[in-house]
Parts: C-alpha cells; structure tokens; sequence
C-alpha cells in the first residue's frame, strides 16, 4: 500500500465527491535539517515525500515508520518568506515545509484536532479581531486583555476555534482557548481561566514543534 492510500484509509474524508488526486512518486527528504529544531529535523530526515495535487491544490504527503505502521502529515509545500512578519523558527520551517493541513495515525499532541498548523492560511488570521468578538470574557471578570494582540499571529487553528498563537519577534507562545479541556496550561496573568493561556514548560513556539514532533517520532 502507498502512503497516499494509507493516507487515505485513515483520512477518507480529505476527498469530496468527484475529486481525485494527481499523486506523483514518493521520493526520500533531502531537504536537510531545519535551523533550532532538532527533534523536527530528525523526524523529517526519516520521511517519504509524495507530491499530490487536488483541484490544482499542491501538497506534500510526508509519511514514515514500517510497512504496517506508517503515519504521517498532509503539508503545504514550502513558502517563499520574505515579507511574512513571523520569528525566524517559523521562517526556518517554511523554507522547508508550508506546515499541515491533516495528519493520519496521529498520537497525542497540541497539534490534535487542528485544521492548520503552521501554515500561511493561518497567519491570515486577524488575532485582533477574534479577541475583540471576546471581550466579554475580561470585561465580566472586571478585566483588561493583557496583550497587545496585533503583536501576535495564529500558528494553528483547532477545529472548534481555538488558536495558537506565537509573539512576531520572539515566538512567546499562547493559547487563546475559550471551549477547552486542557491540562497543564495557566492562565494568563491578567486573564480569566478560559482566555489566554500559557502552556506549562512550553514557552514558545520553537519548543511546541519539539515537543510535538518528538511525539510523532
């Protein structure tokens, strides 16, 4: 079985009706390794890529593990980042990998449920403006948001609406989290339990693709 239909045994959602898919050879990463993450660089040096095009969308299927144990993540391909206001880890990623869009036999990571990571759609996001529709959340507790928002941008999206977010200059990481079950988070200094959150021993973004990706491995 090829990993586009390992893909799509455990993801048979991904096509609709009447869509198919051009899937052309599965080659060996030879992108090398990625600047300040060595778990990520690891995990990817042990990766099959596939190209696939659906709908004149491209993607890269980047697969890996044994015959009967592949998993994997559906990504964008890489994004040229000469004008995009994000840290250098983020950059350094891009360069290599446009980030995920769907992942298959994942294990129990911050990246689970979630319909972008790391991608460009995400930073599309307007943080400001999610924040603002939740004001409440500060105002019935007698409080002020905390942040400046348009200092950060959205590194994945959940699919019930929280964000990740990242600092634009230094990758502090935080997690905007109003519908959530989470364990080993803090609030926020300054903000309600079910707001702004930081994740415990996991500063920024940097350490949050390490300490995904060393799951995945």
């Amino acid at each position: 079985m090829s990993d586009w239909e390992h893909f799509l045994h455990e993801v048979p959602w991904f096509l609709r009706p009447g869509e198919s898919a051009i899937v052309d050879e599965a080659q060996p990463w030879a992108r090398g390794s990625i600047d300040g993450l060595p778990e990520l660089s690891a995990l990817l040096a042990s990766t099959t890529l596939t190209p696939v095009s659906v709908g004149g969308n491209a993607y890269e299927l980047l697969a890996w593990g044994s015959s009967e144990d592949r998993r994997g993540w559906l990504c964008r391909p890489p994004h040229d980042v000469d004008s995009d206001s994000v840290p250098w880890t983020h950059k350094s990623l891009w360069k290599h990998c446009g980030g995920i869009v769907e992942r298959f036999r994942e294990p129990d990571t911050w990246w689970n449920n979630q319909n972008e990571v790391l991608t460009v759609d995400a930073t599309h996001i307007r943080v400001a403006d999610v924040l603002t529709d939740y004001a409440w959340l500060w105002e019935d507790d007698g409080l002020e948001l905390s942040i400046n928002p348009d200092e950060y941008y959205a590194v994945a999206v959940e699919a019930n609406g929280n964000l990740t977010l990242a600092h634009r200059d230094d990758g502090r990481l935080l997690l905007f989290a109003p519908h959530h079950a989470f364990a080993n988070v803090t609030p926020l200094a300054g903000s309600p339990p079910y707001s702004l959150l930081t994740i415990d021993q996991v500063p920024n973004l940097a350490a949050w693709i390490e300490v995904c990706a060393a799951a995945w491995r």
